[in-house]
């Protein structure tokens, strides 16, 4: 091989191993899974914190949960999904309103469950989320990656359910703002 092909050769090599050294690798399932985790309940969290305490009670009709009850049963979600994940009954809650009868009751219950999940997650790893969990009220088994993407899917929904309680009450949301 004549030098001039195998300088290139060599610079073509070098510049593809200094490129692939540079291209961040794709994070896996469950730093996927944690990160949506994190950023639904980082956006509930900053609701809890926001929306007034003496409109904590609101309800936009009798039939449906309060502001507070609504961070409450978002409360209970980490501890629910632990417990289908891992058999055993979670030791938390119930998230009863009569029980965090405060704001600052409220959202210490909601961060320390928000962490609770987080932490779940990131201890499970990978091969933990790949083992099998099924929803009680799904026909079949999935695994726990599923069961913690749906936990995120859920907080985002409640999210927007509190978003109507904001803007009823003549708020502007914090991501809105």
């Amino acid at each position: 091989m004549p030098r001039t092909t195998l300088a290139i050769s060599v610079l073509i090599l070098s510049v593809a191993a200094a490129a692939s050294a540079q291209t961040p690798t794709a994070p896996g399932a469950a730093e996927t899974t944690l990160r949506a985790w994190n950023e639904a309940y980082a956006s509930v969290i900053q609701m809890a914190e926001d929306f007034p305490e003496e409109k904590y009670d609101y309800k936009p009709t009798p039939e449906v949960r309060s502001f507070a009850e609504q961070l409450l049963h978002v409360t209970g979600t980490p501890y629910f999904f632990i417990s289908v994940c891992t058999g055993q009954k979670s030791g938390e809650g119930p998230f009863a309103r009569e029980k965090y009868k405060t704001k600052a009751e409220v959202v210490a219950a909601l961060k320390k469950a928000a962490e609770a999940g987080a932490a779940f997650i990131r201890e499970q790893g990978d091969a933990g989320l790949a083992k099998p969990a099924k929803l009680p009220w799904e026909s079949e088994t999935r695994n726990a990656l599923w069961v913690w993407n749906v936990g995120a899917r859920h907080a985002s929904e409640h999210y927007g359910q509190l978003v109507v309680y904001y803007r009823l009450n003549g708020l502007v949301p914090p991501a809105s703002r």
